[in-house]
């Protein structure tokens, strides 16, 4: 009954949905994978041995990690990975296209799910964080394949949602054969949706091995020279509300006599043209990545990261970094990025997506709490004035997560275990 309703009301939205997409991707020039792609026609798929699916760009970054330590341990496993959007489906190109096949992920309806799985054959179909689709659990059930979820997270408002649909919920729940939770929060949080116990792991956070990108960026050494002694603070993945309570911050007179250098990320591409507006608007100098080298650094208050592909190696360069996501409610986003390179963390009170690692960082110092734009203008200037605080707390973090590796090559080894010789 559950998945009949789903069906149902997916192919009566699917007519609406699809053009109202293209319209809003063109007005906010943002690309996607090609309904062709995701309705799986015209494919060319192998057999593989097993189908890893992540959403998008953080999840592919996992996935990548996951793939390498599959591939140390069975040097001939036929893997296939699939991401939901066009940056997540570009970046598993650019790392995994030469060791595994690279598909969009199919959508979640009878048709495309039947035709992709019927060329992949996978042995094993492997969910990265919280990637549930009924249809697929449903068709994976049907042709008896085993579903596990990696890295496993519930937010505690998606685990209230979840338990008051639970009567329809917990029969499309049934194909997930293992479920290896990050941490134990989240291991209950699929305890009370009624997964069994036979099913339920703590596999650890596959975050917690990422390791910094070395590489240099091309305009770091501008960037430097520019900033000169004015403190570099960067404000990484930032929602729509939150630029307006940085560039306040920016400007407030607490942290006027320091004349920071304010590298802003956004975390969307179609934002980027509205922020450097915004920017604008607040009477800040700005120069954008885009553009150089064409244009020079110089004294800029700003210098918006409208590319892709460098904020993580962006955080490097930062005397302390503002964690986006967290100033609006969405649960905020991933702080490891920037505590791996030793830097101490700003947030907002909005962390339910990372809530134990926020739990941690806090409890050790490494991040401060902050909920405006005084707030954060008070923070940044706290660390300003005490640098060794803010090396000590950048320290801690770092510390911290060195220490709570090798998830990734526990997970693996599950998964070929679980796997076994059905490839």
């Amino acid at each position: 009954m559950a998945l009949w309703l789903y069906r149902s009301i997916s192919w009566l939205l699917l007519p609406l949905v699809i053009p109202l997409l293209a319209i809003r991707d063109r007005l906010r020039e943002k690309s996607r994978p090609s309904w062709v792609e995701r309705f799986a026609f015209r494919l060319q798929l192998g057999r593989a041995d097993l189908w890893i699916q992540a959403v998008s760009v953080g999840e592919v970054e996992l996935g990548t990690q996951l793939v390498r330590h599959l591939l140390r341990l069975r040097p001939d496993l036929r893997i296939l990975v699939t991401a939901t959007t066009a940056t997540g489906l570009a970046l598993a190109r650019k790392r995994l296209a030469e060791s595994c096949q690279i598909a969009a992920c199919p959508v979640d309806l009878p048709g495309p799910l039947r035709r992709f799985l019927s060329q992949a054959r996978p042995a094993m179909i492997v969910l990265i964080e919280t990637e549930l689709w009924p249809e697929m659990l449903h068709q994976a059930r049907r042709q008896g394949i085993p579903v596990a979820v990696v890295n496993a997270r519930l937010s505690e408002k998606s685990c209230r949602n979840y338990r008051r649909i639970l009567p329809l919920l917990k029969p499309l729940l049934e194909p997930l054969g293992l479920v290896l939770a990050r941490d134990r929060s989240d291991l209950e949080a699929f305890r009370s949706l009624g997964i069994e116990e036979s099913r339920l792991s703590l596999g650890g956070n596959l975050k917690f091995d990422l390791r910094p990108d070395e590489r240099p960026l091309e305009w770091e050494d501008a960037l430097k020279a520019a900033a000169g002694d004015r403190p570099i603070i960067l404000a990484g993945s930032t929602m729509a509300g939150e630029e307006d309570e940085i560039l306040n911050a920016l400007r407030s007179a607490s942290l006027r006599r320091w004349k920071p250098l304010l590298i802003l990320a956004p975390r969307h591409p179609e934002r980027f043209e509205s922020v450097a507006e915004l920017i604008s608007s607040k009477g800040l100098s700005l120069v954008r990545r885009s553009r150089l080298p064409d244009s020079g650094i110089g004294n800029a208050d700003v210098f918006l990261l409208d590319t892709i592909g460098e904020l993580a190696r962006a955080y490097r360069l930062g005397s302390m970094a503002f964690i986006g996501g967290s100033l609006v409610p969405t649960g905020g986003h991933n702080p490891l990025e920037a505590l791996l390179w030793g830097v101490p963390v700003l947030s907002g009170p909005s962390t339910e997506n990372f809530r134990e690692i926020y739990r941690k960082m806090l409890e050790i110092g490494a991040v401060r709490l902050v909920s405006s734009a005084a707030e954060v203008a008070e923070a940044i200037n706290f660390w300003l004035e005490d640098p060794a605080a803010a090396v000590g707390a950048g320290q801690a973090g770092q510390e911290y997560i060195l220490r709570q590796g090798g998830a990734t090559a526990r997970v693996a080894e599950t998964l070929l275990d679980t796997v076994g010789d059905r490839g």
